[in-house]
């Protein structure tokens, strides 16, 4: 096979705060693919989006650090490259969008402006020729009568319209990854399905591998072609999207799944996770997970699972449960 365009391995990330010290992100490993769409998924708090921000050497500093492991991009580890070198893959190679694009657009210059900027810093056009690439870019993505709309300001746009910019800025330079935090928050449930279905458009034109950033297991169905769940920073279950949402195992999963709504199924109550996530600062020796468990037994409060293959399933597919086999002959049987 052929090496993947992005590596992460055993990626940690740390905070300090009044607290104490939290790893926000413990140790997490994934591959990436040329064309490959990877979706990581999780509640508020469960390391998805600081792991995005490492990635682009985003992570706020002084409090945060990136404190081990390798993010091996087209085989140059990043963590390893002075800033001044990774900023420059920034938007060439590696892009983002981000989830609230009212907060990353700056509110006082024109849409056109800021999209064009790209062009003019990286690329050296014009004034004229950046704003001509800008109407052309508001147009691919969608943004009618764009000509007009490229002197309006972020204010004057919807919010999906916002977000269209946000992905005209993002592919601007055609990067080779893209990573999408977030990217239908706040949005109605058709834009959501008309932003995903223009993201999956573009990574199909351009070529580009996708990391889809998302707490709605339903936003990613249509588009992803593997998922990594995370629990507390760590990842918990991973595999083809197929076939852990089929045959989940992990408990954490399952209580996701068992919370998705379905319109075209029986009326029945949602089950949803009981408890809340758990306190980083405070985690347990064992499963982080442990108190929200209904299959915990006294091994999972005394040793911390480790990703491993689920029984009876492809080895591509593994969870970080003492009890997978039990989850997953649940899930078949139930």
């Amino acid at each position: 096979m052929a090496d993947p365009l992005l590596s992460v391995q055993d990626l940690t990330v740390r905070f300090r705060t009044r607290a104490g010290t939290i790893t926000a992100v413990d140790k997490v490993s994934f591959d990436l693919a040329e064309g490959e769409t990877l979706a990581i998924l999780g509640e508020t708090g469960s390391g998805k989006s600081v792991t995005a921000q490492a990635l682009m050497g985003l992570v706020p500093r002084p409090a945060g650090e990136v404190a081990g492991g390798r993010i091996v991009y087209a085989g140059r580890d990043l963590l390893a490259l002075p800033r001044s070198e990774t900023r420059k893959l920034n938007g060439t190679d590696l892009a983002m969008v981000f989830q609230d694009p009212l907060s990353s657009l700056n509110p006082v210059f024109r849409v056109g402006a800021q999209i064009g900027e790209l062009f003019r810093r990286r690329q050296g056009l014009s004034r004229a020729e950046a704003r001509r690439k800008a109407i052309e870019l508001m147009d691919r993505v969608g943004i009618p009568a764009p000509d007009h709309r490229v002197d309006d300001y972020p204010h004057q746009f919807s919010g999906g319209m916002r977000q269209r910019v946000m992905i005209a800025m993002a592919i601007a330079l055609k990067p080779r990854v893209l990573i999408a935090d977030e990217p239908t928050t706040a949005l109605d449930v058709t834009v959501q399905a008309q932003v995903m279905a223009l993201l999956a458009e573009l990574k199909a034109e351009h070529r580009m591998a996708m990391i889809l950033i998302s707490h709605d297991l339903g936003v990613v169905a249509g588009v992803a072609d593997r998922v990594q769940l995370m629990y507390a920073g760590r990842v918990v279950e991973t595999g083809d999207l197929r076939e852990v949402y089929e045959t989940t195992g992990h408990p954490y999963t399952r209580g996701l799944m068992a919370s998705i709504p379905e319109l075209d199924g029986p009326r029945e109550r949602l089950t949803p996770i009981k408890g809340s996530p758990p306190d980083l600062t405070r985690l347990p020796s064992g499963c982080a997970f442990l108190p929200r468990c209904g299959f915990a037994t006294d091994l999972c409060g005394a040793e911390r699972p480790e990703l491993a293959p689920v029984p009876g399933r492809p080895t591509a597919h593994r969870a970080a449960c003492h009890h997978a086999k039990e989850v997953v002959t649940d899930v078949v049987t139930g």
